[in-house]
Parts: C-alpha cells; structure tokens; sequence
C-alpha cells in the first residue's frame, strides 16, 4: 500500500489561524490533517506520556468492551485509526474480523500500513478517508471503533449520523475520546494541564506550541461525556455504557445500532 504524504504538513499548520479555524467547521479539517500528518511518528508516545500511561489501559478496556459483542463478526471500521492500535488489537482478538481502518492522515496511514507489513496481517487495511463519507454500504459493518475521533470532526451531528448508516441494525459501536469535564473546577485544571503540557512537548519537539496545545482547545469546544450520549441516542443507537473516566474528562461509550436485521 503506497500513500503519499502531504508536501510540508508543518509549513501549513503554521499558516493557519488556529482558533478561528476550530470555531469555523469549514475549516477545521485544514488544520487538523496537516498537524496529525507532523506530529504521526511520536503520536502514540505522546499519548502515553500526556496520560500518564493510561492511554493504553483505556484502549486496552474499549477493546475488551466490544470484543465481548462481536462473537461472529465480519466487518471493522476503525474510524480515525491513526496508526492502527484499535484495528490490530481488534483483529488479533476477533479471528473472524477484517478491519478497515479510516483516517485523513496520509502520515499516520503510512505508519500503520508499515506496521501491517511487519505483523504480515492481511486481515487488517487502511483507507484514506473521514467520518463524513465512510467507505462502506449501508448496514453492512458490524463492529466501529474510534479512538480520539469525534472529538476532531468538524460536524459531530453528520459523524454520528455516518456511523449510523454504516452499522448493521445490532452492530456495535465503540468510542474512546476526551471530553469536556462537567465541573467547572475540575475543567479549568484539566484544561490548563493540558494545554501546557502540549505547549511544553509542542515547542519541545516542533518549535511549534500549538501543535499540540491543540488538544486542549479541542476539547474547550467539545461535548460532554453525557451530551455525546444523547447524541448516540438521537442517532438510533442504544448505549449500553458508559465508562467516565479523570472525572468526565475521558470516557469509553459503548452503543448498539437499533432496528432489526
């Protein structure tokens, strides 16, 4: 698989006015590929480090959380897959799965496709794609997850709504994202660590602050764990759970597709 890079993705997040574009939907995807396509060969590290290693047990209980639904499943979509960690872990735990896995980092997709190529699975691909048009007929996917995924969207309503038209009726739906904690104590801290941890690592390893002060902005124009909820419900989705986690601050929603097969 040959996926090409965008020409100096660094050059044009620096060219954008950042928070004009997170409050336009129109141009939030301009800002958001370019940075993912920069900061792709150390994403999974900064996860970790900014989580203080909780990423992966987080990861590790979304899978765990789906994997019990997908007895007799055939089709993924890991929707903002990045480099794969979902996909991977799902198709190693569901032998009867394939993962596609979506993301519109060509950066990231390169990664991943590299690490499909040393695992030698041909049971998990990748497609360049974004949660507006996803690359699967209606009622036709069993299992989608998305790690860190809504929360970058530039319309949360039309994401939910793709997902829906995708999921088979009893299909599952997964996600794991950051989410703006409900208490406004609580939010204010969670906010300001997170932006200078990002400020601190961005210029560290970028000279660009934003880069990754990104996330917290993200997350100050995003929904609550409870919110995000109601939406799924709008959308004809079941949740069956839902894991709050750093006080509402991250949460791991579990949901099923509505209707009858």
């Amino acid at each position: 698989m040959v996926i090409e890079q965008h020409n100096d993705p660094l050059t044009r997040f620096r060219a954008q006015d950042l928070d004009a574009a997170m409050a336009d939907a129109r141009r939030k995807q301009g800002v958001v590929t370019p940075m993912f396509d920069v900061i792709a060969p150390r994403y999974d590290a900064f996860t970790r480090l900014f989580s203080f290693g909780m990423d992966a047990v987080w990861k590790r209980d979304l899978i765990e959380a789906v994997v019990s639904r997908s007895v007799g499943a055939h089709r993924a979509l890991d929707v903002a897959c990045g480099t794969g960690d979902l996909g991977f872990s799902l198709a190693a735990q569901v032998p009867s799965l394939h993962v596609v896995g979506v993301d519109p980092s060509a950066g990231m997709l390169a990664l991943a496709a590299a690490r499909a190529t040393r695992e030698h699975t041909e049971r998990v691909t990748f497609h360049l794609g974004e949660f507006a048009a996803l690359p699967a007929d209606p009622a036709s996917i069993d299992v989608l997850t998305a790690g860190y995924g809504f929360r970058n969207v530039p319309d949360l309503d039309a994401a939910v709504r793709e997902c829906a038209r995708v999921i088979k009726p009893g299909g599952t739906l997964g996600s794991l994202d950051f989410f703006l904690p409900p208490n406004a104590i609580w939010r204010a801290l969670f906010l300001w660590y997170l932006r200078a941890s990002g400020n601190i690592v961005g210029w560290w390893w970028h000279r660009t602050p934003a880069i990754y002060g990104y996330i917290a902005r993200s997350i100050a124009s995003f929904v609550t764990a409870d919110e995000f909820t109601a939406l799924l419900q709008q959308h004809g989705f079941t949740v069956v759970s839902t894991r709050r986690m750093l006080f509402g601050g991250t949460a791991l929603h579990l949901a099923v597709r509505q209707g009858t097969s």
